[in-house]
């Protein structure tokens, strides 16, 4: 494989079902820890087109109503399992389905609504970032009186 040159940018996605709980999987390329799925984007393909490839791949589920989140930079950080630099673009959508076919990245998957998976589960912090930041966007406006 040839050194890394540039940064590479990848999508990942806050999944939530019909019922407002976010899909999580447990993946070894991230240290056995919980981490939304996601990936690079291939030369040529749109970010959307990116992360519903990705998702399918990883989950077979379908998305729908994707909205951008958030970006973080992942400089050589040993949370994952290769020394890379990524920029990382994250969404938060929808899917109809719970019904998951894992790809060989993930062991194991659950539904958890958000703010239970951030207090009882061993998040990837890149992960744990976007959730935080997705439940800041959903609380309601402060009200002044």
């Amino acid at each position: 494989m040839n050194p890394q040159q540039y940064p590479e940018p990848a999508v990942g996605a806050l999944i939530f079902n019909p019922e407002g709980e976010l899909f999580l999987m447990r993946s070894h390329k991230w240290k056995d820890r919980y981490v939304v799925p996601g990936g690079h984007i291939e030369l040529g393909e749109s970010m959307e087109a990116a992360l519903r490839r990705e998702i399918r791949e990883e989950t077979s589920l379908e998305i729908f109503d994707i909205t951008y989140l958030m970006f973080q930079e992942f400089i050589y950080d040993d949370h994952f399992w290769k020394q890379r630099h990524y920029i990382f673009f994250d969404y938060a959508c929808k899917t109809h389905s719970t019904e998951v076919i894992l790809n060989e990245e993930a062991q194991e998957y659950l539904w958890m609504k958000p703010a239970e998976a951030l207090q009882r589960l061993d998040i990837d912090p890149f992960t744990c970032a976007a959730i935080q930041k997705y439940l800041k966007n959903a609380q309601p406006a402060n009200l002044q009186p």
